[in-house]
């Protein structure tokens, strides 16, 4: 794959591949545009996070909802990332993530028409089916781009760096813009960032050749029962809470005949959506244990310190947006320390080191956050730390484990596992405080005993996600053992 733009000579001859690029910066519309995807991914949730109690009062969204104008993206988002991973790969990537980038124009302009919390919700399901087009397609591109391994973790170091920055800015900028702008206008920004990544991979990126895609038939049946089983899975902890114990069994049911389902149909199926056999690959495995890991803890501390910030001591979008400022100083400054901390200690030292990181820093917060703020600079400050690392190098390990022609099934499986994760995150801790909070959490006086249930909830739901996200880098090393790279 070539980041050049499709010369005369390869139109005459579109057997022959393009010369891969010898420098990064020969191949900088294409960096420029993929750059631009990964910053939307980062930059989306971590805008609206820290509007969330500002939503949850004008549009009166009762807890659960409010978690779903979170968990509506990351659902879709992490359901449907397998299927469009294959559809790149059998029909062009370039060609999928230019529909996508699209659908998130469309669907980001349609944020200022939203009145009501089922509107937001439905903006955001329409918003995380776009990521999912493009996001996979993102780092499959990006790793098929470079012929040499050092210019491909460099590549995805440069994604990732604008992609964190977005994440670790984004919810300063978005606390400060709340002051003068409403908050659909937080939304609003994913649209110039569409256009810029429509720009730069048209420009950029050239069509797939008809050699580098997978020509077999999509497996749809795979497709839906795969989005059946992840969703109803992140549904399942609110149907309890929210439906009670009999909707909640039949939510449980309903998962496990999909996932069983699921299991079945992919070691039947003659052209599996996903062959269960790769996950079993030592590097597959391990870096999407740690991917998974870390999303987790990242979305669970943000969800729990921005609720603590606000809505337990009563700061400002503002005041809060400037409380994350340590995670935005490790994450910006952090970047120039990821290559040599990799070359020094390896990628399977640097993936397992990072996401432990990230996770001890959940720790942190969940179990200090409520007795003073310098508890939550130390989280955050091991989080960011964390992130830079992981993210560059889990993906990368994932993507060396798996044949050439699967790079985009690669590239979602990655991003599933990190998306599944952020909305599980989302999910425990909202089921966790609407179980233990009456009423919203973003309405009503807060007496003594609510504040301490509250209070309470955070700990109990940081312990928890603490607890599995450990148990995922453990899951992690265990299998991080050196295996066979596939080509």
């Amino acid at each position: 794959m070539s980041a050049e733009p499709t010369s005369t000579a390869s139109v005459r001859r579109p057997d022959r591949p393009a010369p891969s690029p010898a420098r990064l910066r020969d191949a900088w519309p294409a960096l420029a545009g993929l750059s631009a995807v990964f910053l939307f991914e980062m930059l989306d949730n971590a805008v609206l996070t820290v509007a969330l109690p500002t939503i949850g009062r004008e549009l009166h969204t009762s807890t659960v909802g409010l978690q779903w104008v979170t968990g509506a993206y990351s659902v879709v988002f992490g359901a449907t990332m397998l299927l469009f991973g294959a559809v790149a790969d059998r029909f062009g990537r370039r060609r999928v993530m230019l529909a996508g980038l699209t659908l998130l124009a469309v669907a980001s302009l349609a944020t200022a028409t939203v009145q009501t919390p089922a509107e937001l919700i439905a903006v955001r399901a329409a918003t995380g089916l776009a990521a999912a087009m493009t996001t996979p397609g993102s780092m499959a591109l990006a790793f098929r781009l470079f012929a040499r391994e050092d210019l491909r973790i460099r590549a995805l170091t440069v994604i990732s760096t604008a992609g964190l920055v977005g994440f670790a800015v984004g919810p300063t900028a978005g606390g400060f813009a709340l002051a003068v702008v409403p908050w659909q206008a937080l939304l609003l920004v994913n649209v110039p960032v569409a256009l810029l990544a429509l720009v730069g991979i048209r420009v950029g990126i050239a069509a797939d050749r008809p050699d580098d895609l997978h020509p077999h038939r999509i497996d749809v049946a795979g497709a839906v029962l795969g989005t059946a089983t992840l969703v109803g899975a992140l549904l399942t902890p609110t149907a309890f809470v929210d439906g009670g114990t009999a909707t909640g069994l039949v939510a449980l049911a309903g998962t496990a005949v999909a996932a069983a389902g699921f299991v079945w149909r992919e070691r039947t199926a003659s052209r599996p959506l996903l062959d269960l056999a790769l996950l079993a690959r030592p590097l597959v495995a391990s870096g999407l244990a740690y991917k998974a890991a870390a999303g987790l803890a990242v979305s669970g501390l943000l969800y729990l310190t921005t609720l603590q910030l606000q809505s337990a001591w009563g700061w400002t979008p503002a005041a809060a947006a400037i409380g994350m400022l340590p995670m935005v100083a490790v994450l910006l400054v952090g970047g120039r320390f990821v290559g040599p901390f990799v070359q020094r200690v390896g990628t399977g030292t640097a993936a397992w080191t990072s996401a432990g990181a990230v996770v001890l820093g959940l720790a942190v917060g969940a179990l200090g956050g409520r007795a003073g703020y310098g508890w939550i600079v130390a989280a955050l400050v091991l989080v960011g730390a964390g992130m830079r690392v992981v993210g560059a190098v889990a993906g990368t390990e994932v993507l060396r484990g798996l044949p050439s022609d699967r790079t985009s099934v690669g590239a979602a499986l990655v991003d599933t596992a990190s998306e599944v994760a952020t909305g599980a995150g989302t999910a425990v801790v909202g089921t966790v405080l609407a179980a233990l909070v009456p009423g919203s959490i973003v309405a009503g006086a807060w007496t003594p005993g609510r504040l301490a249930a509250f209070q309470d909830g955070l700990t109990l739901a940081g312990l928890l996600l603490t607890v599995v996200a450990a148990v995922l880098v453990g899951c992690g090393l265990a299998r991080a053992h050196r295996g066979p790279v596939a080509v």
